[in-house]
């Protein structure tokens, strides 16, 4: 006998009107949103610009760009009404009900990461008519960047296995696919006069933006359907449609790179190419958009979801070992793909040199090599597993982020490396990507943020802000809150070491007397926080590590407090080695201006122009050698 299950079960059926409209209205937010980013590129970079403002075309192409945002700010608010009426299961109509959107918003992430696209979309739609220079819309692409990667953070990829490198995989291929299919529109978008200027620089982005976007897809894809009974789904079915719609988008981008300069630029085949490759680019799209409202298959043995799973997105570990710590890796998605991008672009960089006949020291590459170990290490490895179970761990990563591999990072000259190696401007009026940065590196932020006092504030104050306020125990609730973390640790300790012992060119000469005395500053605050730390009481995680169910090491407050001693202990090192590098740097430079004094002076003796410096050592000279010689006088005498 059949048993047929009434809808009246207790179960809210969802409007068909709402299952209908929802993913048509998330293609669109996702359309509209590329378009921006590749609009925006294309003002900024693709197009020629004078001594860094915008010319007459990319001034037109920044106003379709402010008409893209506009659209996308509108499907963000569609999204977000049709999302509420998902989640209740009630009309439409019902749920532009100002109460419940403020508890949508307010209440949920999904409704909070809503939020935060509307607001960039909105601050950035406010910013762009003022704009008319490159720097105003590399902040606009910023802003737009974080408005795409908010939701991201909340989609079903974050609820299947392999939480993070399903989310970070799954941003890198948004962002990389995003420049990718919104550079392609804002060519087509683009006179056809600066067309031919445009592409050959779009050409070896375009290269780039397919390989992230192949790996990237490729290892989402995997997290969720790395088991033989997921093959045979509806998912992977479009999975593979979209694997092929990418191979041919290659294929098209290869035929650009081998055939448009020579035959095809500046023709009406040119822009047809270029319509096509939009067209499949559209299809591709879609098909990420219905894979976002398709749920992905899932294991029917899998065990039952515990605490620790729930929140943060790791299954429990067991007791620490030091096998364990050494050997442990469960890879972070997003900071695993900030770090290989990173080492692409640095190898690159020496690569370029290499080419050109330059030499690069070793020691250099070396160091980056270290640092890279140690950051990956912090957040993929055995500490970063453990760090998300035990405030101790989370102290040794974040002293490793902060103290450890910033020094690695800072002798390898990064800054220098890319000063030598990025593109310069296609002319003589134009700027380029390498005068945009040093343009950054000299601007008044630049110059704030290097001061002594400001990078040793953002160093040692950001301990007191995170630890002692409740901002620590939200922040390590969600995988957000961790990336920005692990970031504002890296790249603090970065910008304190750079200032103190930085091999790369900085904005402002510290003296060495200075240097010293930031560094004893940062060790007496160092130590002030952790005595503060072990002399705790109550946990200062607002109970976060308590709610995981940790079964080893129950006392939250000894671990606390051992947390404080290993924040000392890991601070104290580095700073002492900091010391004795600016001990070595200060006699070295001493020494090399007490030759360059000699030089001059020989040079001025040679050429026989009067020196006054040379004239002043002269004279303290024959004053050494009267005294010498009354001191001898007076010797005979006596």
């Amino acid at each position: 006998m059949l048993i047929e299950f009434a809808p009246s079960s207790g179960i809210p059926e969802v409007s068909p009107y709402v299952s209908f409209f929802l993913p048509i209205v998330k293609d669109l937010n996702i359309l509209a949103a590329i378009t921006v980013v590749g609009l925006l590129i294309t003002a900024a970079f693709l197009i020629r610009e004078e001594a860094g403002r915008l010319t007459l075309e990319a001034l037109r192409i920044k106003s379709l760009a402010s008409l893209a945002v506009s659209i996308w700010i509108v499907t963000v608010l569609g999204q977000t009404f049709l999302e509420i009426s998902n989640l209740f299961a009630e009309p439409i109509v019902d749920s532009f009900d100002p109460q419940g959107l403020r508890a949508f918003i307010t209440q949920t992430a999904l409704g909070k990461s809503y939020f935060i696209a509307f607001l960039a979309g909105s601050l950035v739609l406010a910013f762009l008519p003022y704009v008319r220079r490159v720097g105003g819309i590399v902040i606009a692409l910023a802003l737009t960047f974080i408005g795409i990667a908010a939701p991201i953070f909340q989609s079903h990829a974050s609820s299947s296995g392999n939480h993070g490198i399903a989310i970070g995989s799954l941003l890198f291929h948004i962002i990389f696919i995003s420049i990718w299919v919104g550079g392609v529109i804002g060519l087509a978008a683009i006179k056809p006069s600066e067309r031919e200027a445009s592409i050959s620089r779009f050409s070896s982005l375009a290269l780039w933006c397919a390989i992230a976007v192949s790996i990237s897809g490729s290892v989402n894809a995997w997290t969720r359907l790395n088991f033989f009974a997921a093959w045979s789904s509806f998912y992977a079915l479009l999975v593979l449609l979209k694997v092929l719609l990418t191979v041919i988008l290659i294929a098209i981008g290869v035929r650009h790179r081998r055939y448009i300069k020579a035959k095809l630029q500046g023709t009406r085949a040119l822009f047809q190419l270029l319509t096509g490759e939009i067209l499949i680019m559209a299809m591709t799209v879609a098909i990420g958009g219905w894979l976002s409202t398709t749920q992905p298959p899932i294991q029917s043995n899998l065990p039952k979801v515990s605490t620790a799973l729930a929140i943060t997105g790791l299954e429990m570990p067991p007791p620490p070992t030091l096998s364990r710590i050494l050997w442990s890796y469960v890879p972070d998605g997003t900071f695993l793909g900030i770090l290989v991008l990173a080492t692409a672009l640095y190898i690159r960089g020496v690569v370029v040199l290499t080419r050109r006949g330059d030499k690069w020291p070793v020691g250099r590459s070396v160091s980056f090599a270290i640092g890279i170990a140690l950051a990956d290490f912090a957040t993929s490895g055995g500490i970063g597993v453990y760090a998300h179970f035990a405030f101790s761990f989370h102290m040794i990563a974040h002293m490793i982020l902060g103290m450890i591999a910033p020094i690695a990072f800072v002798l390898s000259a990064p800054i220098t490396l890319a000063l030598r190696t990025l593109p310069q401007g296609r002319n003589a009026e134009e700027r380029g990507i390498r005068a945009l940065f040093l343009a950054f590196l000299h601007s008044r932020y630049s110059i704030f943020i290097t001061n002594p006092l400001s990078a040793l504030l953002i160093f040692d104050g950001s301990l007191f802000a995170l630890y002692m306020t409740p901002l620590f125990g939200k922040l390590m609730q969600s995988h957000s809150g961790h990336l920005f973390m692990d970031i504002h640790f890296l790249a603090a300790g970065f910008l304190f070491f750079h200032v103190i012992v930085g091999i790369d060119p900085n904005p402002r000469k510290v003296p060495h007397l200075v240097q010293i005395v930031i560094l004893f500053a940062a060790m007496s605050i160092h130590a002030f926080f952790s005595i503060a730390l072990m002399s705790a009481t109550t946990q200062i995680d607002g109970g976060y590590f308590a709610s995981l169910g940790r079964p080893w090491w129950p006392d939250m407050v000894n671990d606390q407090h051992t947390a404080g001693s290993i924040g000392w202990a890991m601070s104290e090192i580095p700073i002492l080695i900091a010391l004795v590098a600016t001990f070595i740097q200060w006699v070295r430079d001493d020494a090399r201006e007490s030759k360059r004094i000699d030089r001059a002076a020989a040079r001025s003796d040679a050429m026989g122009t009067p020196d006054e410096l040379s004239d002043y050592n002269k004279y303290l000279a024959s004053l050494a050698k009267r005294d010498a010689n009354l001191g001898v006088d007076d010797m005979k005498n006596s």
